[in-house]
């Protein structure tokens, strides 16, 4: 059995607006499902992990919501992405990309590179 990760805030919003692009709007439970399964259950969200970065992006106007129901007919909100979560998302998806390769350097560097 793989041990669970857990996630960095900073992470999470990543992972939350990307899966929002991919797949249009969610509730939180849905959102927290899909990141776990795209982790292959690496990762382990609950409402205190999700929530707080969702009540932030909201109030950074990078994600929008609406009251709805769910699948099994509860009421659920659910979050959507807006424009500006659009751009910082290209934000983000290029900071991490220039971060994971700066670390892969040093991860992979020989001793006589260093």
């Amino acid at each position: 059995m793989a041990h669970k990760t857990d996630v960095q805030q900073g992470t999470l919003a990543l992972m939350v607006l990307k899966t929002l692009e991919v797949l249009g709007p969610l509730h939180g439970y849905g959102l927290a499902r899909r990141i776990e399964q795209i982790s292959g259950d690496l990762l382990s969200l609950n409402q205190g992990t999700l929530y707080p970065v969702l009540l932030r992006l909201e109030q950074e106007g990078s994600i929008a919501s609406d009251w709805g129901a769910s699948e099994n007919n509860r009421r659920a909100r659910f979050y959507r992405m807006t424009r500006e979560g659009r751009k910082q998302l290209q934000a983000e998806v290029s900071s991490w990309q220039k971060t994971t390769e700066i670390v892969g350097r040093f991860v992979n560097a020989k001793a006589e590179c260093l």
